[in-house]
């Protein structure tokens, strides 16, 4: 049944994340992470892959690990606005932008998922999109799939090491939201997944 398989891929997320929070090095994380995720592409019912490619898959690729990349954000609460965030198959998703993250140039807006249980959402596209990167964006938390980071020191870590292309971006067959304008970066991000 493809909705028990997707609940299991979340669980296998969610696990691989709470390790990842609960490890005081974020290199050996994000090796772990790498490698979980390498297994769950090749071997689980549910990987963003086609069926057929699974078996000769050699990614998902990735940038070297930087460990400057890893930011702690603070976080402010701004105007809250209903977000009609554009996806993958031309219809919208419905978020609600309530707070900024900052660390240093990088300013990124937080989205939650206005559906049942909602969910905290932060994609982002940087100057790598299209070229280097899934050219509408990757994804550096999404709370709904278990992809969470934590917080440290009382501020949001945004280690761009862990951003990942969305599901849609392997198989058309995924319905994923994009990253909306204000998350946008001028800037190169050369840290996470990348295109092979």
């Amino acid at each position: 049944m493809d909705e028990l398989d997707l609940l299991d891929w979340k669980r296998h997320v969610s696990v691989l994340y709470a390790g990842i929070r609960a490890t005081p090095d974020p290199h050996a994380g994000w090796k772990r992470w790498c490698e979980t995720r390498r297994g769950l592409f090749r071997g689980h019912a549910q990987s963003p892959l086609p069926a057929s490619e699974r078996a000769s898959f050699g990614g998902p690729y990735v940038y070297d690990y930087d460990p400057a990349w890893r930011l702690l954000a603070d976080v402010t609460a701004t105007a809250e606005e209903r977000v009609e965030v554009p996806s993958s198959d031309g219809a919208a998703i419905v978020f609600r932008r309530f707070a900024e993250a900052r660390a240093g140039k990088v300013v990124l807006g937080l989205y939650w998922l206005e559906g049942y249980g909602g969910g905290l959402f932060v994609p982002f596209a940087d100057a790598t999109s299209g070229a280097e990167t899934y050219g509408a964006g990757r994804y550096l938390l999404d709370t709904v799939k278990g992809a969470d980071l934590g917080t440290e020191e009382g501020r949001l870590v945004l280690d761009f090491n862990f951003a990942y292309h969305p599901s849609c971006s392997y198989d058309s067959r995924w319905r994923c939201p994009l990253a909306p304008p204000a998350n946008r970066l001028e800037m190169r991000i050369e840290a996470g997944e990348r295109i092979d």
